[in-house]
């Protein structure tokens, strides 16, 4: 699908040409931070390929908060654009991504004018919502095991392959703990035959 197209199936075509004037698409490799924690936010960005993940970091701990996937956006990069305010979250993508970058003086505008972009970032909201209630529940009530195997199921189900490229570094900094939990909790895992691990690899047994 062309990205006017694209676009147009959300936005309406009026939206989508002033918005194409003035953005620009681009081709993003894995791995890469497209926002930055305390940075002023000046293009809003919307996922049209791949995936990104949202962090949030507590002194010396990060978070996962939520991905953003493909017809998404960042609610918190729009709620920081429209106050003018730094962000408090940063963003990296999971995969190769192709983001649209919609720069963020015109948004007021186009608020105004177009009430579909509205309809677009209450759903947004209404999404991240949920998601932030998902992931306070698993941090305060699930044991480290259902939070980990949950963890590693929905990056499963969202990047298509029940085989993952993570070390146990990478977990204990999206799961907001410590390598060593991570480790016991994966033997523990691995002893209940609900995954294997191998050379950096860790494949779900469903």
């Amino acid at each position: 699908m062309s990205k006017h197209a694209f676009l147009s199936s959300l936005l309406g075509p009026q939206l989508t040409n002033e918005i194409l004037e003035r953005s620009e698409i681009k081709d993003i490799p894995k791995g890469t931070e497209i926002l930055r924690e305390e940075q002023y936010v000046k293009v809003l960005p919307l996922v049209v390929e791949g995936l990104v993940k949202v962090f949030s970091r507590f002194e010396d701990r990060e978070l996962l908060l939520y991905y953003i996937q493909p017809n998404q956006s960042c609610v918190m990069s729009f709620t920081a654009a429209l106050k003018n305010e730094p962000s408090k979250v940063f963003a990296t993508t999971e995969e190769d991504s192709k983001i649209l970058l919609i720069p963020v003086g015109k948004l007021s505008i186009w608020l105004k004018n177009f009430p579909q972009l509205n309809h677009l970032f209450y759903e947004q909201f209404n999404l991240r919502y949920v998601d932030l209630l998902e992931t306070i529940h698993h941090v305060l009530l699930d044991k480290m095991d259902k939070r980990l195997y949950d963890y590693l199921i929905q990056k499963a189900n969202l990047t298509g392959t029940d085989v993952l490229k993570l070390t146990h570094g990478q977990i204990a900094n999206e799961l907001g703990t410590v390598r060593e939990v991570i480790s016991r909790v994966i033997k523990k895992l691995e002893i209940e035959d609900k995954l294997t691990q191998d050379s950096g690899f860790i494949k779900i047994l469903r």
